[in-house]
Parts: structure tokens; sequence; C-alpha cells
């Protein structure tokens, strides 16, 4: 799953970063998609659930379906935090979070701004904490873990 293994003081960056920050994952992962829509403002359009259709960010953003999606996206990044040395056993889930988010319309080049937002959100929460090393920790977790999502992403529904 990885290019570059992460050495061990990048993985104590991440775990000591993560550690502040998701103490208050529904907050810092409203800031990382606020950053993502801001980025990338026609993606609010695939999160129309049964019960709204969302005219605007801030009604996405504030609604209970959203905020569902803040915490499953959340979850995705604690689990590779408490996976740093064994990051290949999420390679079979990760590419199947990949399948899925082709299959919502998402954008296999989304990704990245996913990526940037989320840095963008870390250094947002983070503040001087948030060192060159962390933010190359960072990118390199995040690298590897979109590697996986989107060789789900480029197969085809019947796993080729």
């Amino acid at each position: 799953m990885e290019k570059e293994q992460l050495s061990e003081a990048q993985k104590e960056l991440i775990r000591a970063s993560w550690q502040i920050v998701s103490q208050d994952q529904i907050h810092h992962g409203t800031v990382l998609f606020t950053r993502l829509f801001e980025l990338e403002p026609d993606l609010v359009f695939l999160f129309q659930y049964n019960s709204a259709n969302f005219s605007n960010v801030q009604e996405c953003l504030s609604s209970s379906e959203f905020t569902e999606h803040i915490r499953k996206v959340m979850t995705v990044i604690d689990a590779a935090v408490s996976s740093l040395d064994s990051l290949p056993s999420l390679d079979e889930y990760l590419t199947g979070l990949g399948r899925k988010h082709r299959a919502t319309g998402v954008k296999l080049e989304s990704f990245n701004t996913v990526g940037v937002s989320l840095l963008f959100a870390l250094e947002t929460g983070l503040g001087e904490i948030f060192t060159s090393d962390t933010h190359e920790a960072w990118s390199q977790l995040y690298s590897a873990v979109v590697g996986a999502m989107s060789r789900g992403w480029c197969r085809d529904p019947q796993g080729h």
C-alpha cells in the first residue's frame, strides 16, 4: 500500500497531532469540508439526501445527514492513524471505499482536493504545532490512503 514507508518520527508526528485534532472531530471535519466545498463547489451536489436537496453549502454542512458523513470520514482517518504500523491491513477496506465513491459520482481528481482540504483543516486546528515535518508526514499518510482508494475507484465493479 505504501510507496514510501513512514518513519517512526513521522508516525509519532501524525499520532501526536491527531490526538489533538481528534478531540473535536466534527469541528475539524466541518473545517475540512468547508474548505473542500470552497475549492470544488460542485461537490456539494453529491450530498443530496432523501430528506433534503441543499440549495447551498451551509445547508449541507449543518444537516444531520452530513454530520454523519463527517463522522464517517473522521473515522477513516482515525483508522489510518491507528494502523500506521500496518497500513496494508486497510487496503481492502480502502479500495472498497474508492469504488463506493466512484459509484456516487466522485471524480478521481477530487481525492487530491480532499487531501489539500485535510491538510488545511489540520493546519487550522493545530496552528504552529503543524510544522513542515508534520505536513510532510500527513501528506505521505494521505497519499497511501488515497492510493488504495484510487485503485478501488479505477477497478471495474467486478474488481478488475
